[in-house]
Order: C-alpha cells, then structure tokens, then sequence
C-alpha cells in the first residue's frame, strides 16, 4: 500500500502539472466540492467545479514567465480521510507562495477541500 505522504507528493505533483500547464479545467477537478478558500477578511465557498475554473483562468497573468515550481510539502496532520499539508512553491530564486492544504480522501484520490494561505518565508 501506498505511503500516505507518498499519496501527498503525487497529488501535487499533478497539481503542479496542471497549474504550469495552464490547464483550468485540470487544476479544477483537483478541488473538492463544496470546498472552502480562506484569505485575511475573506472566506469563499466554493459550491461548484466551474468557479474554480474560473478562478485559475482569471489568475494566469499573475504567473507569467513561470515555467518551473519547486515545493517543500510539510505534512502537520492526518486522519482517517484528511490530510493537511504545509506547502512552500518557489518559482526560481527567492518568489514563491505558502499554503495550507486540507486534502481530502475522495473517489478519486486526494482533492483539496481547503485552502488558506500562510506567510511566505523566502
């Protein structure tokens, strides 16, 4: 049987494919529904697939000129059917981002159910 960290680094490695691949559609199938994005003063149900497809084909321009992510995935917790994951993107040199992902156990392997983002520490 499958690590469940093994499980973890292979889900954001389609993750990571999909995302520098631009594919919105992909990234979306990647996210549980209903599902939860939370930001500073900002919490976003997500009731449907097609809103985080828009979402990721709204936000490509922000990553423009990025064509290669490393990661750094700290599992803080499991149980039974969740995951949450700690995770660090660098996008060459000192950029990046930070989030906590809960991942959870769906059909169709890990989706994220929740996403929040964390302070970057370059």
């Amino acid at each position: 049987m499958t690590d469940i960290r093994d499980q973890v680094e292979e889900f954001f490695e389609r993750y990571a494919a999909a995302l520098l691949a631009r594919d919105a559609a992909a990234v979306a199938q990647l996210y549980a529904v209903p599902g939860l994005i939370l930001f500073p003063d900002t919490s976003i149900p997500v009731s449907n697939r097609s809103q985080t497809e828009q979402f990721f084909a709204s936000a490509w321009e922000q990553y423009e000129g990025i064509d290669a992510a490393s990661r750094e995935i700290v599992v803080m917790g499991e149980a039974p059917s969740s995951v949450w994951a700690d995770v660090t993107w660098r996008y060459g040199g000192e950029s990046g981002e930070r989030f906590c992902y809960q991942l959870i156990a769906t059909p169709a392997g890990y989706q994220i159910a929740v996403l929040t983002p964390m302070e970057f520490i370059p």
